[in-house]
């Protein structure tokens, strides 16, 4: 069992994960071992998820989900297999985190008040009487 946040618990089985060879760092070991992970996770199937997560949790997604429903995450930055495991196991609960969090609530549209558009009208009426009085005296010629 995996712990998310209070409410959310992942089971063991719903993470799959496969190794492959990795493209990263470790010299002539990286064409010999099989040190990257690919971990998937079913999002639309899964149970421990409510509906709500996991539709935020496919848009957060991106790319990494497939049309399935099935996110896919690899990592390949370490020269171990299990570090390279806890990487994309610790990316996976960020990533339920963050989708767990509700959004914030829409922003109430507002008109400004009687008195600041007065007082906006009354600034730019100032500024003009002083810009006119820049100009060349007019004098009787």
């Amino acid at each position: 069992m995996i712990p998310i946040t209070e409410a959310i618990n992942l089971e063991d089985h719903e993470i799959v994960e496969r190794f492959i060879r990795a493209a990263g760092p470790g010299g002539q070991n990286v064409n010999k071992v099989s040190t990257a992970v690919e971990l998937r996770f079913d999002v639309r199937r899964s149970p421990s998820l409510p509906n709500d997560v996991a539709v935020r949790l496919m848009k957060l997604a991106g790319r990494r989900l497939t049309q399935d429903g099935v996110l896919v995450l690899t990592a390949m930055t370490h020269r171990t297999q299990e570090r390279n495991r806890a990487e994309a196991l610790e990316r996976l609960v960020e990533l339920i985190r963050k989708a767990a969090e509700p959004p914030p609530p829409p922003r109430k549209k507002t008109k400004p008040t009687l008195a600041s558009k007065t007082r906006r009208l009354e600034s730019k009426a100032r500024r003009g009487a002083v810009k006119s009085a820049r100009g060349r005296p007019r004098g009787e010629d």
